[in-house]
């Protein structure tokens, strides 16, 4: 099984669908597959039968899901990629990029460039995307945060 996770964001994430239909199409990817959306259209997915999806769910639910996955194809946040860090999954990342209205800015791109460095591969083109599905990257052993989380450490720095 595959799970697509695109976070819940008000922005669509309109090239992570299409991409994947793409791949449906082909024949690329033949297994079944489980797809949080958010508030992206997925009506062109409908036409698989063996696709899943569902705009959210529980945090429970999605770690389920990733622990029964062969390949996790997941937005760049850093929560969920911390989570799927966490869980030893085999993941790829996908940045939400600005020219395409998928955010705000590329800080998700900036992210997946960072944790790149530690192990965790990116995709920002079908190919790479394609390759991944084919052939996933091993599953994530270690750990992407040594330090607190940011609200940790903002109350450090600003006591009370």
């Amino acid at each position: 099984m595959i799970t697509v996770t695109l976070g819940t964001i008000p922005f669509t994430f309109d090239r992570a669908i299409h991409w994947l239909d793409c791949l449906l199409d082909a024949g690329v990817i033949s297994e079944s597959v489980f797809v949080q959306h958010g508030t992206t259209d997925v009506s062109m997915l409908e036409k698989y039968p063996f696709v899943t999806t569902e705009p959210i769910v529980e945090t429970s639910f999605l770690m389920k899901t990733v622990r029964s996955s062969r390949l996790i194809i997941s937005h760049a946040g850093q929560g969920l990629t911390r989570g799927l860090a966490s869980q030893g999954a085999c993941f790829i990342l996908m940045p939400r990029l600005s020219r395409y209205n998928e955010h705000i800015d590329d800080h998700q791109l900036w992210f997946a460039q960072g944790v790149e460095k530690l192990g965790i591969p990116y995709c920002t083109s079908l190919d790479n995307l394609k390759l991944a599905v084919k052939c996933p990257p091993p599953s994530f052993k270690g750990q992407i945060f040594d330090e607190p989380k940011l609200a940790e450490h903002l109350m450090q720095i600003y006591p009370g």
